[in-house]
């Protein structure tokens, strides 16, 4: 689901690193892509360094990162280690808890062919994937009816299920660059919750930069909150941390996303706009994140 997305943000990225200069080679994960990163398609474009714009499975949980590095090719971004540990759900709130970080009670739910349902204390709660971004496979549920069919959901895309509780209140992301947050953005969504649909589809929801509805000091906990979480990760690069702010104006992060999109309407551009870094700019900053970083060639 998270292809077209990849497309878009590519293909903004691209443009950009063509304005500054750079000879660019568009790449999609398919079965020619080690023979392009490796040089046997085109040996006169050998790839000096891979920008890393692929959401979802497969290029932010550490598969993408491993092929590069056997290749021994520079890439942005985070490494292989945090961006698996970013993308699944249930680790990430295990280090959190370990770091003191605020996360929502949750519990991990795995399919086996005699698994039962979890016992689920209270009602509202989310239940979603615990290795898939961009809210694919998550619903909110309000009553023990209609939790099987939430956990069915998820499971349709992954047989590990994350269930947390769901934080009334107001949604809120901070976008961290190089180990610094920007500044925040307040989520407003039209429907229900900040969904795929809600995500993709322009006018279906609404941005505040700053946020009106949370106080200044609560969204600078947030930003603190979330270079926290980078750092506890080990991230590198830009990511970008989710939030729930609840009624007592506390913060409760949600997850990280170690590739966030990079259309030119995405939440980070907008972040980067908002701090003085337009988009350019800020994809050379996110180029740069490759720069030092060694990569042995595998065997």
């Amino acid at each position: 689901m998270e292809r077209e997305v990849s497309l878009r943000s590519g293909a903004a990225v691209a443009a950009a690193l063509k304005r500054q200069g750079y000879d660019v080679l568009e790449l999609e994960p398919d079965r020619a892509l080690l023979a392009h990163i490796t040089g046997a398609i085109e040996p006169d474009r050998r790839i000096d360094v891979a920008f890393i714009v692929l959401h979802g499975r497969g290029g932010e949980d550490g598969q993408m990162q491993s092929v590069l590095e056997w290749a021994g090719i520079p890439y942005t971004g985070s490494g292989v280690l945090a961006s698996a540990m970013g993308m699944n759900k249930a680790v990430t709130k295990q280090l959190m808890q370990a770091a003191g970080i605020p996360t929502p009670r949750w519990l991990r739910w795995q399919r086996t062919a005699s698994t039962a349902l979890p016992a689920v204390e209270r009602f509202p709660v989310v239940v979603k994937p615990t290795c898939e971004g961009s809210t694919v496979g998550v619903s909110i549920v309000s009553k023990p009816g209609d939790l099987g069919a939430a956990v069915e959901e998820a499971g349709r895309y992954d047989g590990d299920v994350l269930i947390e509780d769901y934080v009334e209140g107001h949604e809120l992301t901070v976008a961290v660059l190089d180990g610094e947050p920007l500044p925040p953005i307040e989520v407003v969504p039209r429907e229900a919750f900040y969904n795929y649909e809600a995500k993709y589809t322009p006018g279906r929801t609404e941005y505040r930069l700053p946020p009106t509805s949370v106080a200044e000091p609560v969204w600078r906990e947030a930003q603190t909150l979330a270079s926290r979480l980078d750092r506890v990760l080990g991230c590198a690069g830009a990511t970008r941390v989710d939030f729930r702010i609840d009624r007592n104006g506390r913060p409760w992060v949600l997850e990280i996303n170690t590739v966030p999109g990079m259309t030119e309407t995405s939440l980070l551009p907008k972040a980067a706009a908002a701090a003085g870094l337009e988009y350019d700019a800020l994809v050379l900053r996110i180029l740069a994140s490759a720069q030092g970083r060694v990569v042995q060639k595998g065997i």
